[in-house]
């Protein structure tokens, strides 16, 4: 594998940034946190229009551009950076991902060209009231109704559920897991919004009461499938988790510089100094951990289910201690509302625990490598 960035992925990432400082400043994050969409509709036809992003790795035959997962993890680390707010994990990898690795071929081409297009915003439903993404406790039920099917149930902690256009379900019927695709404006459909700590990135709580669903894989046995697409995921937020990590050091390494206490910077102090320099031990091997692991699934490699929970584990805790850092070099003024550290360090926290936090990639890492 090569882990050196080429030059047009340079170029991509240096395009990305650009529009995000334009399009996605500190005014506007906080802006979008107060909305109840939580996104700005414009910027995201704007990202379709202009930069393809939403197309960016989804294949050619459903409507996408047919990139890699490496320039989406460059694209990711420049969300996390800026705090884009937008529907951008949930419809382009997770949704995108769960149809890729579960649905069947009339599902693939039914939904992907519109996700790619960014016409539709999607997202994947699969924690319920206990909150967690072991597979063994959903508990949602799928039932036939005449020639089709209906849901009943609680999903919780749904990226953009609220807003999402078609929603893809995991739910459990006779024959086992299977993936259900739920319009919107389906009957029996009440989706909630939920009061989040990390106000950037929305979630819901939807309820299904008979509400009407299409199978769009086959009946039963998608574990495989489903874990593949998590495995994806955590790959993709460890990278957005290294862009965040990475401004937090910039943002500290700049305030160490500037600030003057006791007529010199406090960056020349022993102790900000090694704050700084385990800060930055830890974005850069967080980036070694997520660049393998995008390059694994570029390459298909079978070392994918290792890397990935190894990556997620291993960025949530240098983001989480990147953001937590950042904070304290700043001092009184990191503390405030109006500084924009505490935004990173509510990104953190939560991503931190999405899709799985250390301790359960950790313990998932030892049953995967027979331990």
């Amino acid at each position: 594998m090569n882990f050196a960035f080429n030059e047009e992925q340079e170029e991509l990432r240096r395009a990305v940034s650009r529009f995000l400082v334009e399009k996605s400043p500190e005014s506007e994050v906080r802006r979008l946190m107060e909305t109840e969409d939580g996104y700005d509709p414009a910027v995201w036809a704007q990202m379709a229009e202009q930069l393809g992003l939403q197309s960016l790795a989804i294949p050619e035959s459903y409507g996408g551009s047919g990139f890699s997962y490496v320039e989406l993890t460059v694209v990711l680390e420049e969300m996390g950076a800026a705090l884009y707010c937008g529907p951008y994990l949930a419809s382009v990898v997770l949704a995108a991902g769960a149809l890729l690795c579960c649905a069947d071929e009339d599902a693939k081409r039914d939904y992907l060209p519109g996700i790619a297009a960014g016409r539709k915003i999607a997202t994947l439903a699969v924690t319920e009231e206990s909150g967690r993404w072991d597979f063994e406790s959903l508990s949602m039920s799928a039932e036939k109704e005449g020639s089709g099917w209906v849901l009943n149930g609680t999903k919780m902690f749904v990226l953009d559920g609220h807003i999402a256009d078609v929603i893809f379900v995991v739910a459990r019927s006779s024959s086992g897991l299977s993936l259900y695709s739920v319009d919107a404006d389906a009957k029996g459909l009440t989706r909630t919004s939920l009061p989040t700590m990390d106000q950037t990135r929305k979630q819901a709580r939807l309820e299904f009461s008979g509400t009407p669903c299409r199978l769009v894989s086959k009946e039963g046995g998608i574990e495989d499938g489903l874990s593949k697409t998590m495995d994806l995921v955590a790959v993709a937020l460890a990278a957005e988790q290294v862009g965040g990590a990475q401004h937090c050091l910039d943002m500290a390494v700049e305030y160490a510089k500037t600030r003057i206490q006791f007529g010199r910077p406090i960056g020349s102090f022993q102790a900000i100094k090694h704050k700084c320099a385990d800060m930055l031990l830890e974005v850069e091997s967080a980036k070694s951990a997520a660049y393998y692991g995008a390059w694994a699934v570029a390459e298909g490699s079978d070392e994918l289910p290792v890397v990935a929970s190894l990556a997620k584990s291993y960025c949530s805790e240098a983001y989480f201690h990147a953001a937590a850092e950042n904070i304290q070099i700043h001092g009184g003024i990191g503390f405030t509302w109006e500084h924009p550290a505490h935004l990173y360090f509510k990104r953190a926290k939560s991503s931190e625990l999405m899709f799985g936090d250390p301790a359960f990639h950790r313990e998932l890492l030892a049953q995967r490598i027979g331990l």
